[in-house]
């Protein structure tokens, strides 16, 4: 990928999908695997869980961005994530909105600074 910036990938509900595809961020891999997953109601947690791994495994993939409701499934797996790259941002959907108490990355980037750093 040299010469080329990383993709943002989404796993998330059918308006937030299609919101990002909208704005231009759809992809296929070389071994033609898109760059988001939609979650409808049928979609497994192992469907979840796979695709998210699949991103994590990814080098053409810099950003992972997942709907919360839908990361609170698969909280074991985005836990055990512990490396900046691909980074994991839990964003609200239409019918969830955001809560930066259940935002467990969040809560580690907290830990990382103290009041002084931040001054």
């Amino acid at each position: 990928m040299a010469g080329r910036g990383k993709l943002i990938a989404v796993i998330g509900d059918e308006d937030t999908v299609t919101g990002f595809l909208l704005g231009g961020i759809g992809e296929l891999n070389k071994n033609r695997h898109p760059n988001f997953l939609v979650v409808e109601k049928d979609t497994t947690i192992n469907e979840i869980e796979d695709t998210f791994r699949q991103f994590l495994n990814r080098d053409d993939i810099g950003i992972i961005l997942i709907n919360q409701y839908i990361a609170e499934m698969v909280r074991h797996a985005l836990d055990a994530h512990h490396r900046s790259i691909p980074a994991v941002l839990e964003i609200p959907s239409k019918e969830h909105p955001y809560d930066a108490a259940k935002d467990s990355i969040l809560r580690r980037a907290r830990g990382m600074f103290t009041a002084e750093d931040l001054r």
